[in-house]
């Protein structure tokens, strides 16, 4: 191993393998979201409060704009995350006299009782330290910084996410909103390569781990992984009528087409297949095609949303 690669793996450095527009949406969103919450902060206390406030919010605007599909930046994991946190806070600040017991005291109860009301959102520890140390501002509001600023902020942050969001097509919040989802396990074609859920969830159990994706979302990143492993594509018997298939790309060209109509013939030159554009790049088009040619267009196929 080289000492650059040495170094690497020291840092745990992984460098993002994102398109360009991926990131320009993620920094133009938290500039909407975080400009939105400074203002709403500085009404509700004053400049000093409010520096300390928008940074936990600031936090939060990472996971929800550079990560919005992922586990802790969903609504239940940002509300509950930080209204647990507040009122661990708020309330240790009048139990708890000692500053530095405190704020050890709020930040570490948050973690537990967001682990047990599976509500983990990192930027939430910051919101118990700020109700500890925020200062006179933040101290004369009680409980009342639970509610604003706190949830104020979360819901408009909430907002905002959901609606910038819905902008780009291959980027929904919250996940659920995601109109077409990964084709399951058990209905993909090489069932040799499924990894059992409940062995996924043991592993995890095994390993004692708190990761950022649904187990769902692990077995399919193993399902795909072995498939470029072992570089299979769709084959032109697998497009079917009435299938939504995707290109697999990030960012604006990322796609979705539906097979509407098709002549089928033996003939791979005359088999052809009539597809309308139904999400992202080229959204309501319609076109035609060889079977052959939508199969190497096609890097997986998709389900609407239940």
């Amino acid at each position: 191993m080289s000492l650059y690669e040495s170094v690497l793996k020291f840092f745990c450095i992984e460098f993002d393998r994102v398109s360009h527009t991926e990131i320009l949406v993620a920094t133009l969103g938290g500039i909407t979201g975080i400009t939105l919450i400074a203002w709403i902060s500085f009404q509700f206390t004053d400049a000093q409060g409010a520096a300390l406030i928008v940074p936990s919010m600031g936090a939060s605007a990472v996971l929800l704009f550079a990560v919005p599909h992922g586990k802790l930046s969903q609504p239940w994991a940002l509300i509950g995350g930080h209204l647990i946190s507040a009122v661990m806070g708020v309330s240790i600040y009048y139990l708890v006299p000692d500053i530095f017991l405190a704020s050890g005291l709020a930040v570490g109860l948050a973690i537990g009782a967001m682990h047990l009301l599976g509500c983990i959102h990192p930027p939430g520890g910051a919101t118990a330290l700020a109700a500890i140390i925020g200062g006179p501002a933040i101290h004369a509001l009680g409980y009342h910084y639970v509610l604003t600023p706190i949830l104020l902020n979360s819901v408009i942050l909430l907002l905002v996410a959901m609606v910038f969001n819905s902008a780009f097509p291959w980027r929904r919040y919250p996940v659920s909103m995601m109109r077409f989802s990964e084709v399951s396990a058990s209905e993909l074609s090489r069932p040799e390569h499924v990894i059992d859920m409940q062995h996924i969830e043991q592993a995890v159990t095994d390993m004692d781990l708190v990761v950022d994706v649904t187990t769902e979302d692990l077995q399919r990143l193993f399902i795909l992984s072995q498939e470029h492993a072992a570089r299979q594509r769709l084959t032109p018997e697998g497009i079917r009528l009435g299938g939504c298939y995707t290109n697999g790309r990030h960012g604006a060209e990322w796609c979705v087409r539906q097979i509407i109509d098709e002549s089928a013939h033996t003939d791979p030159v005359r088999d052809m297949v009539i597809y309308r554009v139904v999400e992202g790049h080229g959204l309501h088009s319609a076109s035609s095609c060889t079977r052959r040619e939508f199969a190497n267009w096609a890097a997986r196929e998709l389900k609407p949303a239940s």
